[in-house]
């Protein structure tokens, strides 16, 4: 990390990662004076209690087997805020992110002047996505919530697809019911829009149409218009088939566990779909193959290290660590499984442990490494009461460090370790097993292999050709007709806006 990232890094934290604020005012604020670069591009804005990330993964990754530029936004990070921001995949470079904050916090700054309540961190860090977004510029923005959706930073994209994942509660600023956390999150949804939307509850269900009613836009219902066909357990994660209107997609090697990732895979699938319209129909199966195979969630169900396999899942709620319990069950046959949870204060730590109670044979309670991270002592009050007629050891260790060594000399040949909780839990335990690496991401490097050789020859040709517009001309349009291949190319080759993703062109 470079002294410049570090200091931007350091500054965007001292606005502090966890205010926030129920009004769209800074955020519109900064937007305006940037250009409002989030209506440049078409968007798929993801939201949903869980499955988020990995749906907006998946999205991005449709979208680049495509050929398309996606632009991925999602919260919070594991290892590094830069995760946060993406370009078909990989995070934007530790350069171009400084210069990104330097850039947006002198606007930020300004507004902040004129108010009494400065601009969030996450309000600032969502303005630079969308800002590097416009700049790049992309084909199309994925955009996960950061919390609930009315009221989110986000939720001033353009909103072409809509995607709600699964509702449940999480969040207790959102309300202690899935009815209530969907009213917030109902709110992403735009007038004529495409809504995809996961399988939910009578309530919830309920609010999902109305507001699609309200606004006058399409609903593509899983179970109906998308669902998962088939899927099987297979080497690395499953082999699943899905299905969109009247098309399956079968033999898709989808390289993450679980029933909850072969339907979230079908929303992704649904929603870019949505998003291509008609050129959907044209592309072979290959191209959605290839996109679902090629998406990496990280810390779902991650395996980070072998003997002794170790497993990482943020699991936060206990609709996730439910989901998890049972892609575990499914999809590893541990003799014995070390359970190394550390959970935030203000999360449902009872009922996150509860659903981990029967895949665990021993327990190892710890400290998350956050601020908002729950007292040890409590943790373990709630461990001991759960596994206390298990005949389960559960031990409580302090740090995390401490707590996966201690793990490591339990876990014998044929055991496993899942490390749950938190993402902070989570991200801290990526850093021992998968630590960053050093490279910036900020330039493009080309393989020998891939370069055309040329010798002395031919550039000195190349130059005299270019020298003289009238020979280049002619060379070229002698080139094009000695191309036996040449005929092949038609208008539909090249982009005309019909095969486009939905938007204006004027708008991107």
């Amino acid at each position: 990390m470079s002294d410049d990232d570090d200091a931007a890094v350091a500054a965007l934290s001292a606005r502090g990662p966890g205010r926030m604020l129920p009004d769209l005012d800074r955020i519109t604020a900064l937007l305006d004076v940037l250009g409002s670069p989030q209506l440049a591009y078409p968007t798929v804005h993801v939201t949903g209690t869980n499955g988020k990330g990995s749906i907006v993964r998946m999205v991005g990754a449709l979208c680049s087997a495509a050929g398309l530029s996606a632009g991925t936004y999602t919260s919070p990070h594991l290892q590094s805020v830069r995760e946060r921001l993406s370009l078909a995949g990989r995070p934007i470079g530790t350069a171009r992110f400084a210069e990104l904050h330097a850039e947006v916090d002198a606007l930020a700054r300004l507004i902040d002047d004129q108010r009494d309540d400065r601009v969030t961190y996450f309000e600032l860090l969502t303005a630079m996505a969308f800002a590097w977004f416009a700049d790049v510029p992309v084909d199309v923005g994925v955009i996960e919530v950061g919390m609930g959706g009315r009221w989110d930073a986000t939720n001033l994209v353009r909103g072409d697809v809509a995607v709600l994942g699964e509702v449940d509660v999480d969040h207790p600023q959102l309300g202690g019911t899935p009815a209530e956390v969907a009213s917030e999150k109902v709110g992403i949804i735009k007038p004529g829009s495409i809504v995809v939307n996961a399988e939910q509850t009578g309530e919830v269900q309920a609010l999902v149409e109305a507001a699609v009613a309200d606004n006058d836009a399409t609903l593509v219902q899983f179970g109906r218009d998308v669902t998962v066909v088939d899927r099987r357990v297979a080497i690395g994660g499953q082999l699943v088939s899905l299905r969109v209107g009247d098309r399956v997609i079968d033999e898709i090697l989808l390289p993450l566990h679980g029933a909850h990732q072969a339907r979230n895979a079908a929303l992704a699938l649904g929603a870019f779909s949505a998003l291509t319209g008609a050129a959907f129909d044209e592309m072979d199966d290959d191209v959605v193959r290839h996109g679902l195979e090629a998406a990496q969630v990280p810390g779902r169900l991650e395996v980070v290290h072998r003997d002794p396999t170790v497993l990482l899942d943020g699991a936060h709620n206990p609709h996730g660590a439910r989901a998890a319990a049972l892609a575990l069950a499914e999809a590893f046959e541990f003799r014995e499984l070390v359970l190394v949870a550390g959970c935030l204060d203000d999360k449902d730590v009872t009922g996150i442990l509860r659903e981990l109670r029967d895949v665990a044979s021993h327990v190892i309670l710890t400290t998350s490494p956050s601020p908002r991270a729950a007292p040890l002592e409590r943790i373990t009050a709630v461990a001991e009461e759960l596994w206390r007629d298990r005949n389960v050891v559960v031990d409580a260790v302090a740090s995390l460090d401490d707590a996966l060594t201690r793990a490591e000399s339990l876990a014998g040949e044929g055991d496993g370790i899942l490390v749950a909780g938190s993402l902070t839990t989570v991200g801290a335990a990526r850093d021992r097993y998968l630590p960053l690496a050093d490279d910036d991401g900020d330039h493009v490097v080309i393989a020998p292999d891939d370069e055309d050789e040329l010798d002395e020859d031919d550039v000195a040709e190349a130059a005299e050709l270019l020298a003289d517009e009238t020979q280049f001309a002619s060379a070229l349009e002698a080139l094009l007709e000695d191309d036996p291949d040449a005929d092949q190319y038609e208008p539909d080759d090249v982009s005309d806006g019909e095969h486009d993703p939905p938007g204006d062109d004027d708008d991107r």
